[in-house]
């Protein structure tokens, strides 16, 4: 299935950006562009994965090797070649390990911005939260602005809020509609937090770097020494939470290019 994307830079280094849950491949465009004026080399490729944005929705019983697919797919549809470097933010983190353990030769290496590979935990899904949330609002409204105050309303924050009423598209019957499938993505996000993806840091030749927010709890401290032992460089953002790309951005930046 090809995805809905974009591209940054005109180097030779084909690199995909990869957003977390509800997100899109706008929210990495800054990162995008700050990345690509200090390494010229590369070529950024920012993709709406299965499900988010405008690309299709998630088919029945979609899995993050199933997204990985679609990611790989959208690449080189783009015209992306050889080994790409994947770069992902929370789920996009995992889609990224799913794809290097779904095609390897296609795969050069994986930096996980704040997520590990282990199972997520109910009670540790921020994004589940969200989604509870999301499922009670109303499928349209006559406004963002209405919406918005409907998801405040349920508790969640004002910038959460605004972030999220960027997934409204015009609705044809007037007013505005949630452009994504709301319970498709929420029966996805509760059957893919348990998939357990060690097995793509412990394959042979696989190159993994981590990055973590000091004030997020995605990546624990036995994630960390866990990634270590196996070789694998992990740092922390202290006064980062989980969007480090929002929280700390030339920190981030710094990180990369090294």
């Amino acid at each position: 299935m090809i995805l809905e994307s974009f591209q940054v830079g005109e180097g030779q280094r084909p690199t995909v950006l990869l957003h977390g849950f509800l997100g899109t491949g706008r929210n990495l465009r800054s990162l995008a562009t700050a990345w690509s004026e200090a390494d010229k080399s590369r070529r950024f490729l920012l993709v709406d994965m299965t499900g988010h944005g405008t690309s299709p929705r998630l088919p029945p019983g979609a899995t993050l090797s199933t997204v990985a697919g679609d990611v790989l797919e959208t690449a080189r549809a783009a015209g992306l070649q050889g080994p790409l470097e994947l770069v992902g933010h929370s789920l996009g983190g995992r889609v990224s390990l799913a794809a290097s353990l779904r095609s390897p030769a296609d795969v050069a290496s994986v930096t996980l911005l704040d997520i590990s590979p282990s199972p997520i935990a109910t009670s540790q899904s921020e994004s589940g939260r969200v989604m509870e949330i999301l499922l009670t609002a109303p499928a349209s409204a006559p406004d963002r602005r209405a919406m918005r105050a409907e998801l405040t309303g349920r508790g969640l924050s004002g910038p959460l809020s605004d972030w999220l009423v960027m997934n409204l598209e015009p609705n044809p019957e007037g007013g505005v509609r949630w452009r994504f499938h709301r319970e498709s993505l929420a029966e996805f996000h509760g059957r893919v937090n348990g998939e357990d993806l060690w097995a793509a840091v412990e394959r042979p030749g696989a190159k993994v770097r981590c990055i973590r927010g000091g004030r997020a709890h995605y990546v624990s401290d036995a994630d960390l020494a866990r990634l270590e032992a196996l070789g694998h460089p992990v740092a922390t953002l202290p006064d980062a939470g989980h969007f480090v790309h929002v929280d700390a951005p030339d920190a981030l930046l710094r990180w990369l290019l090294s």
